[in-house]
């Protein structure tokens, strides 16, 4: 793949202390003849954590943005990267969980912010109360484990580090902790659930890669004005017409894209390779 001019032989830091620049480095060396570089003793957990102790700083894309910035800060590099990842109902089927993984690069010297994405629902995030240790070990079973450690807690709302005991990746660190839990617990019960940082968990780092695969793929897309990086997609305009009556469909019609740079735009007809919509679905013909 052609390298931009803009980022060959730069170097760019990687905020993370959960060993993401084993599936971000690699890509973002080869594809963009850039050196990935991760600042020592870097905490992204001040900016959150998944077993909800700490709060994240803004929604998503704020978060991971911050990471940048302070891993910035902290090396006095130019070029950063940063991941950050959720997990939540999707938002077309809501009883299936989804993985919604984000990698941010943020260029000082051109002034660029380009993120990568990928929502998957590969995902093994799921919790439980459970009141025994046989329950916690068929909740294990489901769930991938020990490729995915677990987390066991206290409270479905720690406090502190005390209520908490994460990274479990053996069986006999899962009876200890799950030992332990049942005789500290007021109620007699549990909370365990997978742990979803990703050094723990190889589908999500999967996910990460995904959208690290993304990022690059903007980044490789030039404006066709000004030739900056990161041409993106900003809006898509429903309305591509059915084979059979030719009435206007919900299926996409064309495509905007736009340069963050200098504003130019350009609307691209069928960016789906469809000339016509399929009559099954139109509205009319397949009501």
């Amino acid at each position: 793949m052609k390298q931009h001019p803009l980022f060959v032989n730069r170097v760019a830091v990687l905020a993370t202390m959960h060993h993401k620049e084993k599936v971000i480095a690699p890509i973002i060396e080869q594809e963009l003849g850039i050196k990935v570089i991760v600042p020592q003793d870097f905490d992204t957990d001040r900016f959150g954590t998944f077993t909800r102790e700490v709060k994240r700083t803004g929604n998503q894309i704020e978060a991971a943005r911050l990471k940048a910035e302070k891993a910035l800060d902290a090396t006095g590099e130019t070029l950063a990267l940063a991941s950050e990842g959720t997990f939540a109902p999707h938002p077309i089927s809501p009883f299936i969980p989804c993985n919604r993984e984000v990698v941010l690069l943020l260029d000082k010297t051109n002034e660029l912010e380009i993120v990568g994405q990928e929502l998957s629902i590969e995902t093994n995030f799921s919790h439980r109360i459970v009141e025994s240790l046989q329950e916690a070990q068929d909740f294990a079973d489901t769930v991938g484990f020990p490729e995915h450690a677990l987390v066991v807690m206290l409270s479905s709302s720690p406090k502190s580090q005390d209520e908490i005991i994460k990274g479990i990746k053996t069986t006999e660190e899962l009876v200890e902790a799950i030992e332990f839990a049942l005789n500290s617990s007021e109620d007699g019960k549990v909370y365990i659930e997978t742990d979803m940082r990703a050094l723990y968990n190889p589908t999500r780092m999967k996910n990460i890669a995904k959208a690290t695969h993304d990022l690059v793929r903007k980044l490789n897309n030039a404006c066709p004005n000004c030739s900056c990086p990161g041409f993106e997609l900003v809006q898509r305009k429903k309305g591509l017409l059915c084979a059979y009556c030719n009435l206007p469909t919900e299926l996409t019609l064309t495509a905007i894209y736009r340069c963050q740079k200098c504003g130019f735009s350009e609307e691209v007809f069928f960016p789906d390779g469809l000339q016509n919509a399929d009559p099954s679905q139109c509205m009319y013909c397949n009501p």
